[in-house]
């Protein structure tokens, strides 16, 4: 965790203001995390120095800005600025040449927009961190060997 107060830290980026608003308060409701929430990729980006630990991210982005970033850019940003941190798409489309274009661009994982995306998304978010802790694990007894 990248925190002081050691609380993850999750970016909600979409630009549907009654999802993301929903999301943030399930998030809220349901876990102790500081969410931060943007709804375009751009802003994302520009607040990449906030160090995410996780990025929820819309496939999309394109309902609020003419020529805004979309998902797969904003993915592409993030990952240029610190490739270890976790990004899952959301679509609202359940096509799986889109999950694979996902994949492909190194998202985690890709979630499609419904009623249960939210458990979906935290059954996700604590994979990362056992996964994560494995890691490190594994490379704390790989450095004594």
């Amino acid at each position: 965790m990248t925190n002081s107060d050691n609380k993850i830290k999750i970016f909600l980026v979409d630009d549907d203001a009654l999802f993301l608003k929903s999301l943030e308060i399930e998030f809220l409701e349901n876990a102790d995390f500081i969410i931060e929430t943007y709804p375009t990729g751009e802003q994302c980006i520009a607040n990449l120095s906030h160090n995410p630990d996780v990025v929820i991210l819309d496939y999309q982005l394109d309902g609020i800005v003419e020529n805004a970033m979309n998902g797969l850019q904003t993915l592409e940003k993030v990952k240029a600025f610190n490739p270890d941190t976790p990004v899952i798409m959301l679509s609202s489309q359940d096509k799986i040449e889109v999950a694979v274009n996902c994949m492909h661009h190194k998202a985690f994982d890709y979630v499609v927009k419904s009623e249960t995306a939210f458990v979906r998304l935290q059954k996700i978010i604590s994979a990362i961190f056992k996964y994560q802790k494995m890691e490190k694990e594994l490379n704390w007894y790989m450095d004594r060997m």
